[in-house]
């Protein structure tokens, strides 16, 4: 699986239709086939066949969000803003987290179909190369978050995929409590990056307090994201999250356990 890597993030969605017109105007994303393209990442956007239920907290098992780059926090929070249909996840608007968790600026929030994403600002001396040469407000997508129970069990899961590990960090304290909506939060970030490389990679945020909360939902929910891996079969993580090995796998095609 050397060449394995996150080809798209697939959202199942009420009317695609009108999640892709949200994504254009609230980012200034790009139609394309099957989806939208933030940069050069793409978001599939597929229909739903479950109504779904009430979205995941932060330190839910079903929770995953799609981190998307922002040249400028401001300016970007202030175009999201005039978009309406869109739940804020943060308690406080934008928030800078400190030094130890990566001084970057980051707010949480819900498309109108309850999928939760982040915009993410990096400070200046420490932008990530693979955004360098790129320009405009939206820059693309940095990695996709899961929430898991369990740092180890999801690290050895991924390794058997080709996955390292890139990054390791332990984030808390009142800026993290507001960005996730989590009272006193104690959260493991654990960086994946996939043996082909390329963004988007994969994140794993494992809340040592207040403690992960098992939510699993239906196959065809709203709620239940698939990362779409180049390569690679149907699969469900230790933690039930989805992995589809092409985009061209049928919706209701089983997944492994």
């Amino acid at each position: 699986m050397t060449g394995l890597r996150i080809a798209a993030i697939r959202l199942l969605c009420p009317d695609p239709a009108a999640t892709a017109a949200f994504y254009t105007a609230a980012f200034g994303a790009s139609l394309a086939a099957g989806g939208v393209a933030l940069g050069a990442q793409t978001i599939e956007l597929a229909p739903a066949s479950d109504r779904g239920g009430e979205p995941a907290p932060s330190n839910g098992t079903d929770f995953q969000h799609c981190a998307l780059v922002v040249a400028d926090m401001e300016a970007a929070y202030a175009q999201l803003s005039e978009v309406p249909g869109w739940t804020p996840i943060s308690r406080a608007g934008p928030e800078r987290l400190p030094a130890r968790s990566g001084g970057v600026s980051a707010f949480k929030f819900r498309d109108p179909d309850g999928h939760p994403l982040e915009l993410l600002a990096f400070p200046p001396d420490a932008v990530p190369p693979v955004w360098w040469d790129r320009t405009g407000l939206f820059l693309g997508i940095d990695h996709t978050a899961i929430t898991v129970a369990d740092t180890e069990r999801a690290v050895a899961f991924y390794a058997g995929l080709g996955f390292r590990v890139a990054s390791r960090g332990l984030n808390r304290g009142p800026e993290q409590a507001r960005l996730d909506a989590v009272d006193d939060p104690v959260v493991e970030v654990t960086g994946l990056t996939p043996p082909g490389g390329a963004a988007p990679h994969l994140e794993l945020l494992c809340y040592r307090a207040p403690g992960t909360v098992p939510s699993p939902c239906a196959d065809g929910s709203p709620l239940a994201t698939r990362i779409v891996l180049a390569g690679g079969s149907n699969l469900r993580d230790p933690d039930g999250h989805r992995l589809i090995g092409n985009s061209k796998i049928p919706l209701d095609r089983p997944f492994a356990v």
